[in-house]
Parts: C-alpha cells; structure tokens; sequence
C-alpha cells in the first residue's frame, strides 16, 4: 500500500494501486510547512539568529538537551520572539509514570506544541502522560535512527527494526499518543500498520547530496514524504546553510 498526502492536514490516505500492480511514484511539491528545523545547540545567540533567518521560511523548530540544559525552558519564549511559532521539545522523556506526567505538566505551561516520550517506560507511564490537560502533542520515540538492527540486538532487543518500531508504535497510539518518531525507511511500514491518523515525524532528512552526519536511516524530504511522513526534521542543512535561499529552493 502507497499513501498520498492530504493539502489540508498533512496526513495520508492510502492509494489504490490494484490497477497498476506497482508501487506508485508521486512527484510532491515540498511544503515548507512540514519542515521542523532542528537547533542542535547550546548557543543561545546562535538559536536566535538561526530562527531569525529561518522564520520568514519555516516556523517549526526543535529543540533538545543542548539548549535547554544550558538556558533552561526559558528558552521557549526567547525564540517565540524571534519568529518561532511553534516548539518541538525533544527531551525523550522516560522515567516512572508520575515523573513524566510531570515533565509533560511543564512542558505544557510553556505551550511546547509537541514533545517527545520514549516508549519503553511502558504502557502506564504513556497513559500517564496522555492524561495531562492541556498538554502538547506526544510522540513516541521507539528506535533512534542512529541505532540499526546490530545496535537494537546489542542492547538486548532480540526483534528486527521493523518489528520493534510496529509493536511499541501500535502501544503508543493505543495510550493516547497522537504520533511517533520514524526514520523515513519504516514510515511506510507504520501507515500500512497503523492507518492515515497517528502523525509520523521523521529525523534522518537530508538534502540531495548532502552529508548524513550519525544517521544510518535516512532519506530526501521527497522520499519521506512519499512514504507517508507528517512533518519532516532538518537540522544542520537548515541552521548552518550559508545561502539559505539556495537551500530552501530545493524544499519548494
């Protein structure tokens, strides 16, 4: 099954392909919309003025550890400021259920649009986070993207990639996550197994021939939006582009 993309809300739908019998090749028009520029800093200043250059663009960004253990969540209203319209909190929370509701508590008081949770903790620690009102979208995290199947088998996960990521995704929708993170090569798995509804967000973007850097799952924006990826993660093609308007012409 091949998914299209919805103008609207940035989901799939699945296509019929009984009449060609093949996988369909869909040319898409990038939409800048879906793009989440990743800051993978702890330099505030330079956040700033990478979101100053960006917004006019694009008006997602992520933000993880670097950041924020440096300037605390603070940080959230600064880049507001500076042009960010919405905030992806990609701290990977994983602890016993009332930490994370907690964390998930926070997050909401700085009106993070979407924050990241690490299936492991379990179904009641995911239960838990759901519960929280008023609380931002929650992706589940199932296998980074840097890990391929021999790093899944080193940490005593004896399943395939493929088979790792189907269980723990299903479980997370099945808790009240609206989505999960998914390298652009298992996507299309997860639409087949999970439908149109959970959004998927995707890390391991990179431009037509641009460096991989610690990705070993990855594809171009067009690739992932294919196989059915809600919004798509680009970080360093992004905040460290010297001509950003060559960049983004290859995003249109």
């Amino acid at each position: 099954m091949v998914f299209s993309r919805s103008p609207l809300r940035g989901v799939t739908a699945p296509l019929d392909l009984a009449a060609s019998g093949s996988w369909l090749k869909v040319n898409f028009t990038f939409v800048l919309d879906k793009i989440i520029c990743a800051l993978d800093t702890g330099d505030l200043d330079a956040a700033l003025q990478s979101v100053r250059k960006l917004s006019p663009h694009i008006k997602r960004f992520k933000i993880g550890h670097s950041l924020t253990l440096s300037h605390s969540l603070n940080v959230i209203p600064k880049l507001k400021d500076a042009g960010a319209e919405q905030i992806f909190l990609d701290l990977k929370f994983h602890d016993i259920p009332n930490t994370v509701a907690g964390a998930v508590r926070e997050a909401a008081k700085y009106g993070v649009w979407m924050t990241t949770v690490h299936t492991a903790g379990g179904a009641d620690m995911m239960k838990a986070a759901a519960e929280i009102p008023g609380r931002p979208l929650l992706m589940g995290v199932t296998v980074l993207t840097s890990l391929d199947e021999e790093g899944l088998h080193s940490v005593g996960i004896h399943r395939s990639v493929n088979d790792h990521m189907v269980k723990m995704s299903t479980l997370a929708v099945e808790c009240g996550f609206e989505g999960l993170i998914s390298s652009p090569h298992e996507a299309s798995l997860l639409r087949m197994h999970l439908g149109a509804e959970p959004l998927i967000v995707t890390p391991g973007i990179r431009l037509p021939g641009g460096a991989v850097h610690d990705q070993k799952r990855f594809a171009t924006p067009q690739e992932a939006l294919a196989d059915g990826a809600s919004y798509l993660v680009i970080g360093r093609a992004l905040s460290e582009a010297e001509d950003i308007d060559s960049v983004i012409a290859q995003l249109k």
